[in-house]
């Protein structure tokens, strides 16, 4: 005879699944924008004349809702775009390894990480007209290039035949983030101690994304992020 609460187990386990998707999830454009601002390389992908994908770490800026790049005049990713107008891009940032022992003393199945990520589908083409090209050019160095130094670029400069620029129209643009937010706000204290503790590279900056600052007491919970 079949045990009927199987099924209600497995159903269960997956409503607790869509739920964590759904925390996960970046609801905010604006904090979509913040992270791209503040990131330096994504991962483009265009398909070769074998269908397959290519995937390159490209340096980027997005402006006006669109991902701009520049490259060479030429190479495969440039003739993949004008063969297939389809591409992907890809942003991440990974804040923290939270090691197995952090819940358990044995079970490596148990190691995690916290992270931002922003994926996106869209349409991929090369800017021809001398004023968004130069629109990109001057957005790219005042990301890169922050505290100036140079004369911007105009539209009348050689430099922009010599230069491919790459433009990608986003039309689907989805985010996830985990920061801790999945957790009961005790639960989420303590990781942020077991961080603290562990002490990492990457771990200030972590619990500060996490909404924790470091005081002469401990850590002290100052914002509740939420993206």
């Amino acid at each position: 005879m079949r045990d009927s609460s199987f099924g209600f187990i497995i159903l269960f386990e997956k409503e607790k699944l869509m739920q964590l998707v759904g925390i996960l999830k970046i609801q905010s454009f604006d904090k979509i924008k913040e992270f791209l601002h503040s990131e330096h390389v994504g991962r483009m992908s265009t398909i070769d004349e074998n269908g397959f994908p290519q995937i390159i770490p490209m340096n980027f800026v997005f402006l006006n809702d669109a991902v701009y790049m520049h490259s060479h005049t030429r190479g495969e990713k440039l003739e993949n775009i004008k063969r297939n107008e389809k591409a992907g891009f890809e942003v991440d940032r990974e804040l923290e390894f939270l090691p197995s022992y952090f819940s358990d003393p044995k079970d490596a199945s148990l190691a995690d990480t916290l992270y931002i990520s922003i994926v996106m589908k869209g349409n991929i083409s090369l800017v021809e007209n001398r004023g968004e090209k130069t629109l990109a050019l001057n957005g790219l160095m005042e990301k890169y290039q922050p505290e100036g130094g140079y004369d911007p670029i105009n539209s009348e400069l050689r430099v922009l035949d010599a230069v491919a620029v790459i433009k990608i129209i986003p039309k689907i643009l989805t985010g996830k983030y985990k920061i801790g937010q999945h957790l009961k706000q005790l639960d989420r204290r303590d990781l942020a101690e077991k961080i603290f503790k562990r002490n990492s590279s990457t771990a200030q900056q972590t619990l500060k994304v996490m909404g924790f600052e470091i005081t002469e007491d401990g850590l002290k919970m100052v914002d509740e992020p939420v993206w």
